[in-house]
Parts: C-alpha cells; sequence; structure tokens
C-alpha cells in the first residue's frame, strides 16, 4: 500500500518518495513529531502531521497505535536521550568544590534543553495535561534537586537526609535556583524575549545566590526538623 499522498493541488507525482526502512520511517515520523508539537502544541492532530511528512494518516498508525504511543516516543526522543546519566554522579563528586559542581551541572544541562522543540514541548504537555511535564520534573526532583540538597548538607556538615529527612523548606530553594535557570529557557522559546549573552556568568550568579541563601535556610530548616 502507498504511504505517499499526493500533494493538494498537484498531480500524482511521477516521482514517488523513496520507501524507507521501517526504523528508519519510524525515526523520521518521531523527529517529524516532535517539531510538529513543538510548533502546534500537543493538540495539534496527527492527520496534519502526516500531511506535513507527505505520507498517508495511516501510516503512522502501522508504526504508532495511538498519539499517545507517539508522544512516548518524542518523549524519549527530546527529553530522556539528552540526559546524562553522569550529571548525578557529577553532582555528588564530593573531590570538587559544591559551588563548581552545581554550576558545571547547570553549564552542560542549558547546552541540552535550551531547545525551541525541548522548551515548548515540556510547556505544551503542561497546559494540555499530557504526562510528559510531570514525568521529567520527576526525574528532575530525584537526580538533580533532592541530590544537591544532600551535597547542600554534607557540605555545612548537617545531618544526612537518611537521619533527617530534607525538608520542604530545602527542597524548594533548590527547585528556586532550578526554575531560575529553566525561566531563562522559558523567556527565549516562549515569550521570544531577550537573555543574557553569557548564559555562564547568570548561572553562575544564580548558584551563588542559592548557595548563600541555603546557609541560613538549610541550618534553620533542619535545626527545626530535628527538634520537632
Amino acid at each position: 500500500m502507498a504511504e505517499i499522498a499526493a500533494c493538494p493541488g498537484h498531480p500524482a507525482s511521477t516521482k514517488p518518495r523513496r520507501r524507507l526502512p521501517a526504523a528508519e520511517r519510524e525515526q523520521q515520523i518521531v523527529e517529524a513529531a516532535a517539531q510538529f508539537f513543538a510548533e502546534h502544541g500537543l493538540g495539534g492532530q496527527t492527520r496534519e502531521l502526516a500531511r506535513e511528512l507527505g505520507i498517508t494518516h495511516s501510516a503512522i498508525f502501522r508504526y504508532f497505535p495511538s498519539k499517545d504511543a507517539l508522544l512516548d516516543r518524542v518523549y524519549e526522543h527530546v527529553y530522556v536521550k539528552r540526559w546524562n546519566p553522569a550529571w548525578t554522579g557529577l553532582v555528588r563528586d564530593r573531590s570538587q568544590p559544591l559551588s563548581s559542581r552545581i554550576i558545571r551541572f547547570y553549564t552542560e544541562y542549558t547546552e541540552q534543553i535550551f531547545d525551541f522543540v525541548w522548551v515548548r514541548i515540556f510547556v505544551f504537555s503542561g497546559l494540555k495535561g499530557y504526562d510528559i511535564a510531570p514525568r521529567y520534573l520527576a526525574t528532575i526532583r530525584e537526580r538533580v534537586i533532592h541530590p544537591i540538597c544532600a551535597e547542600v548538607r554534607a557540605d555545612l556538615g548537617l545531618p544526612d537526609p537518611d537521619t533527617i529527612p530534607l525538608t520542604e523548606r530545602e527542597i524548594e530553594a533548590a527547585w528556586a535556583m532550578h526554575g531560575k535557570v529553566f525561566y531563562l529557557a522559558i523567556r527565549k522559546f516562549v515569550y521570544g524575549w531577550p537573555i543574557p549573552q553569557n548564559l555562564s556568568q547568570t548561572i553562575s550568579d544564580d548558584v551563588t545566590s542559592f548557595l548563600e541563601g541555603s546557609r541560613f535556610i538549610f541550618r534553620d530548616s533542619v535545626r527545626s526538623a530535628g527538634h520537632s
């Protein structure tokens, strides 16, 4: 069965698109879907996606049984593949100063996420109730926020989270730093507003602000938790 639909307003092409191997066609659909949903939102119709790809609508569903299945693959392609497993180890590497570790993490992290497709799909998923944003935020919580909080405690000589669980204040302080970094991406790819050219300096300033504030927040929060 042909996968190629004739272009509107043009006779059927005498040079049909080359048939791709199944794995290559599947990857092509995933990459096109990521761009499509970033531009049109996650409410965009797969029929329109098929039209942009120049394939029949049914061709998409030969590879993906549902739109949700396609979005799962988009999540893997856009988010999972860009995650560096070494980042958590970097945050926990106490052979380096804590500030250096966190700055290096966010420098490398922003190089991966400051991307039109990454940012806009993330925002659209939250607005439309898809689980892409919550799923990713759970990863950030476990692999970034909690490890950073644990390392701040160690740096300040405070009890580790196994002794006194992390408090809401500590976790929110780390989220606030993370949110400041991510907001730069929102400004650029959602609002279309300028961001600093020297992101390294901005990241360094954000991390420094967090660490300076954490001296009081973490000590006071742990003291209160230990007396509760």
